[in-house]
């Protein structure tokens, strides 16, 4: 994977801390296994997530969800970037979720971010003060009291279900002055929900009634990679979560759009450093 990679580990359910950086050098679009969220402070900062460009302001929320690229692009160098960052693991929100399906999906706020904005406000005045609860369970994270760990658990479910009661209530509104390019977006649409099919770059830009020159040129230039590396790599990921079910293997070489088992084999074990049998064993 020349344009992008995957960044970070998660070995544990869900990690909390606080970043504040000087100076930092140009970050590649990359990838997590994890959900994340930011909760910008302070800094010159636009956030780019899926070829849309956020410019942030002072408590922002960022919803990154797990496999979608993205960076930082920092505008000004002078001023240090200071947030706090949730990692979650996605199979930690599915194991409450299956406690109590019909009350407890607390991934909600992430499927709500990727329909409508990645970025969230909060204006002042609401029922609950997402920054203040984020602060606080950085700083319990940090703690060394009894039964912390628990202690901690318990504060992070409660800040999920008050973030996902904000948005229930209206209380988080997106980003407005995202910039993108509609046609791009688009085609990234259109690819997501198409990926067991056949996608060429002629078909895509004739969709999207654009050369495929252009088409080529714009969509590296707005999400940092090629088109058939991105279809290449959702396809992955979206074979690396079925793997997770009950599907055959052979099923969901089929489903992810590859032609041949070995062909799907042989580029799975390249992305994730082992076979999909492997993987599922794992």
């Amino acid at each position: 994977m020349s344009d992008y990679e995957k960044k970070g580990y998660l070995v544990s359910d869900f990690r909390v801390f606080r970043l504040k950086d000087a100076a930092l050098k140009p970050i590649p679009f990359h990838y997590h296994d994890f959900h994340k969220i930011i909760m910008f402070l302070d800094g010159a900062v636009d956030y780019v997530i899926e070829g849309k460009t956020y410019h942030l302001a002072p408590r922002d929320i960022v919803f990154v969800t797990a496999g979608e690229i993205h960076r930082p692009v920092f505008t000004d160098e002078a001023k240090d970037y200071e947030r706090i960052v949730i990692y979650v693991a996605p199979d930690f929100l599915r194991r409450w979720q299956e406690q109590d399906a019909e009350h407890t999906d607390l991934a909600q706020c992430f499927a709500y971010a990727r329909e409508n904005s990645s970025v969230m406000q909060q204006p002042p005045g609401t029922s609950h003060d997402l920054l203040f609860h984020m602060d606080k369970l950085e700083k319990t994270a940090r703690g060394q009291g009894f039964a912390n760990g628990l202690f901690t658990e318990i504060m992070f479910i409660e800040f999920m279900i008050l973030l996902n009661r904000s948005l229930h209530e209206h209380e988080l509104s997106g980003l407005t002055s995202a910039s993108y390019d509609p046609k791009i977006q688009e085609i990234l649409s259109y690819i997501n929900a198409h990926l067991a099919e056949e996608l060429s770059i002629d078909d895509l830009a004739a969709r999207a009634y654009i050369s495929k020159f252009y088409l080529m040129r714009k969509f590296k230039a707005d999400t940092g990679y090629g088109i058939h590396q991105y279809i290449r790599s959702k396809r992955l990921l979206l074979a690396r979560d079925l793997l997770k079910t009950d599907m055959s293997i052979t099923n969901i070489c089929e489903e992810v759009g590859f032609a041949d088992y070995s062909t799907f084999s042989r580029a799975f074990k390249e992305m994730f450093k082992c076979a999909p049998r492997d993987y599922r064993k794992q």
